[in-house]
């Protein structure tokens, strides 16, 4: 895999980027809307387990570069989420991020989000491609309206892994349609 946007490169998961990845699951602030930080070993087994969905469904979360350094910012992607309990809205492909506390403010989220967003509807002819989190993490939220994707309270849901008293349960469901999409991208000019 490998796609790129003006300052980004959307690649194939390398041995490099578990040090990196390793550090931001253990960053409070890059994990506070999920229930726990990560160990190194659930680090590792996070890369694992996307590298075997890219095997699998030719798309998954992947890392996103700095086209000038080089450097490693996060993930995003596409990915079939599996889970051992279902999502009341699957089956679905779920467009996701997560990056290093250093690289945000900078709208690369939007920007990877919106080649996967292309790449998915474009190239894999999806019909929807959905995201969810937290109600509270209004961040990630204001991320997923900048793309072109809504939300309607009747969606919302309590996420399926976590207690029904956790903090965290409740969740948002927000949704972007090819036909939506395909409005909103501007026409290639010749």
């Amino acid at each position: 895999m490998h796609l790129e946007t003006d300052r980004l490169i959307l690649r194939d998961w390398q041995d490099g980027d578990r040090d990196p990845f390793a550090e931001m699951g253990q960053d409070p602030e890059v994990m506070r809307f999920f229930p726990s930080l990560l160990s190194r070993r659930e680090s590792d087994a996070l890369i694992d387990k996307a590298m075997s969905k890219q095997a699998a469904d030719g798309f998954c979360f992947v890392p996103v570069e700095e086209k000038a350094t080089g450097r490693f910012l996060g993930f995003t992607g596409l990915s079939r989420p599996s889970y051992p309990k279902s999502l009341p809205f699957d089956p679905c492909v779920e467009i996701g991020w997560r990056f290093a506390r250093s690289a945000w403010g900078k709208g690369y989220a939007s920007e990877a989000a919106r080649e996967w967003l292309r790449f998915g509807f474009a190239t894999l002819g999806l019909d929807e491609v959905v995201a969810f989190t937290t109600r509270t993490n209004l961040k990630s939220q204001a991320v997923m309206q900048r793309i072109g994707m809504i939300t309607r309270p009747e969606d919302d849901f309590p996420h399926p892994m976590l207690a029904s008293d956790h903090p965290l349960v409740e969740h948002v469901l927000y949704r972007l349609q090819k036909s939506s999409w395909s409005a909103a991208e501007p026409t290639p000019t010749r």
